[in-house]
């Protein structure tokens, strides 16, 4: 069977067993005016009034988007909201767009001119928030679990603070999009380490496609509310990047809608574990680099048996990458049981600890190969994995330890769609 792999930026075509089960996203059409439709949502939200009655003239805006790692069409729908805003009369002066980066690494000019095009980084203030600048970061105080809270200053000092984003099932937050537009993406960084901290991201509900009871979801939500945005505007896409959804309006009330919408046509039932499930991180830009595509290994987990195996196809052209603690805290560990000894010390707290830790909650359950033209085999065993060059004998050495009846499953979008298994439903 030949298959097509969401990789990179070109895609990667397998030949695999007739016999496997191929697990792909129900196709959702794109709208057929996606300009159209989001005016309209501005204009007819969800549980708010119009966008264009909630500014006046001399309000200070902020607009907040996700980075380059995400795949949000901020250059499709920033244009239309900032375009809105001009309709209210807010002078260009007055609006702010800040890259909700978390801890995420800044941005160079040439991505943000990819990611928003050229008209807006030249015709409005773009700001990155730095989750170290402690000049910029506010406290709030604590949340209901103690954890400090610092947001970003040019946010809170808005008198009209619009969060946008992208909803899909998320793998330890539940879902994108929503409140995570706050906390982690405009969060200090001691902020980022407690709600992401070691017995948050073990909650048996801090996973995909879960919100109630899930203490990540549940601390981010109370951090954005606390902060009082005016206004949310999330998409949905499809394996295309088309928008398939758009979800404006009050927060809560418009992310709940969202979540709906995306969970009933990105998350897939199966009866049984596999022994072998391979999969992806859903292509450019969400495998830039190997500490993104633990997501697409988290999905493959869902539905693989323990002592089973994942193999991974991620371009990873950033790398590791080399910014950031993930690739320094593997090497330190040394093993997925050096990880969670590590990190399980009184009073670690290490950034990129948590996708170390999901990792290593991961590779206890099941070997992970992993496939890349962005890392060396050296780079790939120093991140504790399997190194893959060829997919197809990988899968045929596989079959010699599980059997010939052994059960593969292929996820091409890797997390675009979410596996579960239908008796833990």
């Amino acid at each position: 069977m030949d298959i097509r792999l969401a990789y990179g930026r070109n895609g990667l075509n397998v030949t695999l067993p007739e016999t496997v089960d191929v697990l792909t996203p129900r196709f959702v059409p794109g709208l057929p005016d996606e300009t159209e439709a989001l005016k309209d949502a501005l204009c007819a939200p969800i549980g708010s009034a119009p966008l264009a009655q909630l500014v006046k003239s001399g309000d200070k805006v902020v607009v907040v988007h996700t980075d380059i790692t995400r795949a949000t069409p901020n250059d499709r729908i920033l244009p239309v909201l900032l375009d809105e805003l001009d309709r209210t009369g807010i002078a260009r002066e007055n609006i702010t767009l800040i890259n909700g980066l978390g801890t995420h690494r800044l941005e160079t000019e040439a991505e943000l001119r990819a990611m928003l095009g050229d008209r807006i980084v030249d015709g409005y203030r773009c700001l990155q928030h730095d989750c170290n600048d402690e000049a910029n970061l506010v406290s709030l105080g604590e949340t209901s679990l103690g954890h400090p809270v610092r947001i970003n200053r040019n946010y809170l000092e808005a008198d009209v603070r619009i969060l946008t984003g992208f909803i899909e099932p998320h793998f330890f937050a539940g879902f994108s999009g929503g409140p995570k537009a706050v906390i982690p993406s405009l969060a200090g960084a001691e902020s980022v380490f407690t709600n992401h901290g070691i017995e948050m991201i073990a909650h048996p509900k801090a996973t995909w496609g879960v919100i109630a009871g899930n203490p990540i979801w549940e601390e981010m939500c109370e951090v954005a509310l606390r902060t009082h945005p005016t206004f949310l505007l999330n998409v949905s896409l499809n394996v295309s990047r088309e928008i398939t959804g758009i979800f404006a309006g009050d927060m809560l009330s418009a992310c709940r809608q969202g979540y709906a919408f995306v969970k009933e046509n990105a998350m897939c039932p199966v009866d049984e574990p596999y022994d072998i499930v391979i999969t992806t991180n859903s292509g450019y830009p969400l495998d830039q680099n190997l500490y993104q595509s633990v997501k697409g290994m988290s999905a493959a987990n869902q539905i693989v048996r323990q002592g089973g195996s994942i193999l991974i196809a991620a371009a990873c052209e950033d790398g590791l990458p080399n910014h950031g603690r993930y690739a320094a805290l593997l090497a330190e560990a040394g093993s997925p049981q050096g990880v969670i000894d590590m990190i399980s010390k009184p009073g670690f707290c290490s950034q990129d600890q948590w996708q170390v830790q999901i990792q290593a909650q991961i590779q206890r359950r099941a070997d992970v190969y992993v496939y890349s033209d962005g890392l060396t085999d050296e780079q790939i065993e120093r991140a504790l994995f399997s190194p893959c060059r060829n997919l197809e004998q990988t899968v045929s050495q596989l079959l010699e330890k599980y059997g010939s009846e052994a059960r593969i499953c292929v996820i091409p979008e890797g997390p675009q769609v979410i596996p579960y298994l239908r008796v833990e439903a």
